[in-house]
């Protein structure tokens, strides 16, 4: 499958040591600096508000370091996309927060409890509700671009221009809906713990910030396993076939079992490159994004025998 650019867009790194220090340490920082302090601060039994508070902080972070070593500097100015990325990362992030309300009830309801390894030290657990989540959400995605009911409202998130932080949160609420109940319902039969619950979903938000990152870091060959914007640009190429590889959310085991992991180091990405080729027009304000799968527009239907990109945009 060819992967190259049509247009490629040549960029100068910044330099400098606080430019070296964001390409190799925001990643770990993310991963394990802002997701062991929400650990910390959740077996400490902190209120919540103190959870909104880093996630506000993280993302706040994910923004300063984009404009530090940006991969595309065009992807930092906005694309009449503000507003709207932010309707919908306050709506997502709300409902993923609000779940965890129903947590205890589904908990209790459940007989055998006793099934999850309550045992285990409390980072171990949050790790193991992180893997098996990928699992059932990789699952939903791979599926959302093969049955056209799921691709209706997986279209919205396609539909972006730019690749930053909030566009990991730029769904239908209803696709993150069955996403999220693909991850964890698994979990919950399994008698799964709030704490652990609250834990996984605020290392899903950070996940989500890190795999739309705009910023230039660098993770070495961790982008063969882990689900980070190096990776998953690809999944954003705007035509037929060429975007269904690299699905995971956390991790990229499961494609490559499934045989959909692509990755070719010198493919660059620009705004060309990333949408929908099929539905070039998709409705970009908020609430007719959110009206547009129910509408007899809202299917895009991949043209036959598509499988590789064209040697232009739009031929």
């Amino acid at each position: 499958m060819s992967t190259d650019s049509p247009h490629p867009v040549m960029l100068l790194a910044p330099h400098g040591p606080l430019a070296a220090a964001a390409r190799y340490g925001y990643a770990p920082l993310m991963l394990i600096g802002v997701n062991g302090a929400a650990l910390a601060l959740i077996a400490a039994g902190a209120a919540k508000a103190w959870l909104l508070v880093l996630l506000a902080g993280a993302v706040c972070l994910s923004f300063a370091v984009e404009h530090l070593i940006p991969y595309a500097g065009e992807w930092n100015g906005s694309h009449d996309d503000a507003g709207r990325d932010a309707a919908h990362a306050l709506v997502n992030e709300g409902l993923l927060l609000a779940s965890l309300a129903v947590v205890p009830l589904l908990s209790a309801l459940v007989p055998w409890a006793g099934v999850w390894p309550a045992s285990w030290p409390f980072p171990a657990q949050v790790l193991l509700a992180v893997l098996v989540a990928d699992l059932g959400i990789t699952l939903v995605h791979y599926a959302s671009h093969k049955v056209g009911a799921l691709w209706r409202f997986h279209a919205v998130h396609h539909s972006v221009k730019r690749f930053y932080g909030l566009n990991g949160l730029m769904k239908h609420p209803l696709h993150q809906t069955v996403e999220t109940a693909a991850g964890f319902t698994p979990l919950l039969l399994a008698g799964l713990p709030v704490e652990v619950a609250t834990g996984a979903t605020l290392a899903t938000a950070v996940q989500l910030l890190l795999q739309h990152s705009n910023a230039d870091y660098r993770v070495g060959r961790l982008k063969y396993v882990l689900a980070l914007n190096e990776g998953h640009r690809f999944h954003h190429l705007k035509w037929a076939g060429v975007g269904d590889v690299n699905f995971g959310l956390f991790t990229l085991v499961w494609d490559h079992l499934l045989g959909t992991f692509s990755y070719t180091p010198a493919r660059r990405f620009s705004s060309d490159d990333l949408g929908m080729a099929a539905k070039p027009h998709y409705p970009t304000a908020y609430l007719a994004q959110l009206a547009e799968p129910f509408r007899s527009s809202g299917a895009c239907h991949l043209p036959a025998g598509r499988k590789s990109a064209p040697l232009a945009p739009d031929s």
